[in-house]
């Protein structure tokens, strides 16, 4: 499975060359593929805020290298450099709240500089653990595709359709994805007839990056508006609703893109399986539940405006990025250490003393 993932692979969002990053603006997708460089931590800040890159693992990988973008540049000011790169990682933690891996990605930096700043070369080694974080989410990649294809393989007979929303592939994050893997995977083990892809509004990340994702890997997939997903789940027989996940509570509820929630209850409805497909690095046992997770809201102008032209009314907007699926909703969360079924806080913390098996 590995190898024809690698072999397979088109889609690779995040560069790091010559000490410059360069980000797939997926702002643009899927009219223009454009490429940004990031040469400062504050480009990397605003192509964090502004969504030129997104998905939880992408945004940690980004971070992190932005990180080693402000060691750099302090380092060679001089001074208290320490601070002062500390400073700028705490600004890159604070970017955007709801998912993990921004601030698990961040902290990983931030305590490996506490620990080679009196080093002949600090930013190198900075450099490598950015580089390390990234080949990590690749292979963590990897790992969830084989877990997550034996778990539908478990439990149904082939082929079948499947169901997805928002972007969770390898846009979104250092590789092949997180839902996304697991769906190409069980593609090309023939196990998949067809995928429906939820537009995701108000970002549209199913209609302008999943879909592309998918076609262009010559899978069979059909966008849907996201107010068709009950009925898809009642007319056209999907056995798996799969998703990624931004942040994992200890208890199990899962923080994902808006939609997810009420997607979840459909399928329960339904009787669709229900699979969130997430690295470890997006589990904060820190959070009891997910009741204690900060849900981004973004600007009104999102829902109002259309192509920059306004196209409500003027009244008031409620614009949540990310709702929390509880977790007796889920049927299972797969990570790269491991399925964990019928989520609860028992069964994530057994998870999280595992060491990755890849």
């Amino acid at each position: 499975m590995r190898d024809r993932l690698l072999a397979a692979e088109k889609v690779k969002a995040i560069a790091w060359r010559d000490g410059t990053l360069y980000l797939l603006d997926q702002r643009a997708l899927p009219l223009e593929e454009r490429w940004i460089a990031c040469d400062s931590v504050g480009a990397v800040i605003e192509a964090i805020g502004s969504m030129a890159v997104r998905g939880a693992p992408a945004i940690g990988i980004s971070a992190a290298y932005g990180a080693v973008l402000a060691a750099r540049a302090r380092f060679a000011a001089g001074g208290d450099w320490v601070a002062a790169s500390q400073a700028d990682f705490q600004r890159l933690a604070d970017v955007r709240p709801t998912g993990f891996n921004l601030s698990w990605a961040v902290n990983r930096m931030s305590e490996r500089l506490e620990r080679v700043k009196e080093c002949a070369d600090p930013v190198a080694a900075l450099e490598q653990e950015a580089l390390e974080i990234h080949e990590s989410d690749r292979e963590a990649n990897l790992t969830m595709a084989q877990f997550g294809v034996e778990l539908i393989r478990r439990h149904q007979g082939n082929p079948q359709a499947l169901l997805t929303h928002s972007n969770a592939g390898g846009l979104a994050t250092g590789g092949f994805g997180t839902a996304l893997v697991v769906i190409r995977a069980a593609w090309l083990e023939g196990m998949v007839e067809r995928v429906y892809v939820n537009e995701t509004r108000p970002g549209l990340q199913g209609s302008r990056l999943t879909a592309w994702e998918l076609a262009g890997d010559g899978i069979a997939v059909t966008l849907n508006a996201d107010s068709a997903a009950a009925h898809i789940m009642k007319t056209k027989g999907p056995t798996w609703m799969i998703v990624g996940a931004d942040r994992i509570a200890a208890n199990g509820d899962v923080a994902s893109k808006i939609g997810t929630y009420q997607l979840a209850v459909n399928a329960m409805h339904h009787g669709v399986r229900f699979m969130v497909v997430a690295p470890s690095s997006s589990i904060d046992m820190g959070l009891a539940s997910g009741e204690d997770i900060v849900l981004e809201e973004r600007d009104a102008r999102e829902l109002l405006e259309l192509d920059g032209k306004r196209v409500g009314p003027e009244v008031e907007v409620f614009n949540p990025v990310f709702d929390v699926t509880p977790a007796d909703l889920i049927d299972a969360i797969v990570t790269e250490k491991g399925v964990v079924e019928r989520p609860d806080a028992a069964k994530l913390a057994q998870l999280m003393c595992r060491k990755r098996l890849h």
